[in-house]
């Protein structure tokens, strides 16, 4: 009897004690959301509409000429941000379309963006800056590098090729000016009803 009550009190102390580690090791969402709200407001400036001209660099080495939108708005209560863009040709028709959703982890305190553009997608490392943004994607033994200023309604982003040793190429520059509010992506949800 006796080493039942021993046997039963180390069952009751361990299970104490795992509960007291789940609890710990469980951050609370209500702390982890308002991290992230907060951390997302570097992003604040590129809510909106955007348009204007963007060119790219074909494989020939010719210059390409698009008409690019932007649309970009916050989600989840501001804890993510929902980018779209599109380019347009002279025709009208869509040549390009991305979509991007950029997120803050408040355990590495490091921001990132999932991509998905014309069936690629990825994981990219995001930082902001006093005046905009810069992020990066790994390409074998360069870096394409793209650099964007929000300042005064106009979005400007270039992207560069950027190998060790070597001046970096630039292979596309965009220039956009905020032309209105949205209300895209949070708008439309679908109420509780009756």
């Amino acid at each position: 009897m006796k080493q039942l009550r021993i046997i039963s009190g180390i069952a009751l102390l361990l299970a104490a004690s795992a509960a007291s580690v789940a609890a710990q090791s469980r951050p609370d969402p209500a702390a982890l959301l308002k991290a992230q709200e907060t951390a997302m407001k570097r992003f604040a400036g590129m809510d909106g509409t955007w348009r204007g001209t963007a060119w790219t660099l074909l494989p020939s080495g010719e210059k390409h000429t698009l008409t690019q939108t932007e649309r970009v708005g916050p989600f989840l209560n501001g804890s993510v941000k929902v980018v779209e863009g599109r380019g347009y040709e002279a025709d009208g028709s869509v040549s390009f379309n991305a979509l991007g959703i950029i997120s803050y982890d408040p355990a590495t305190e490091k921001y990132s963006m999932r991509s998905h553009a014309m069936g690629h997608r990825g994981d990219f490392a995001i930082t902001p800056t006093e005046n905009g943004f810069r992020w990066e994607i790994p390409a074998g033994p360069m870096i394409l590098r793209y650099t964007a200023t929000i300042e005064n309604g106009v979005w400007t982003e270039v992207g560069e090729r950027v190998r060790d040793g070597a001046e970096p190429v630039r292979f596309f520059e965009m220039t956009l000016r905020r032309i209105g509010d949205t209300d895209w992506p949070a708008a439309g949800a679908i109420e509780p009803g009756e």
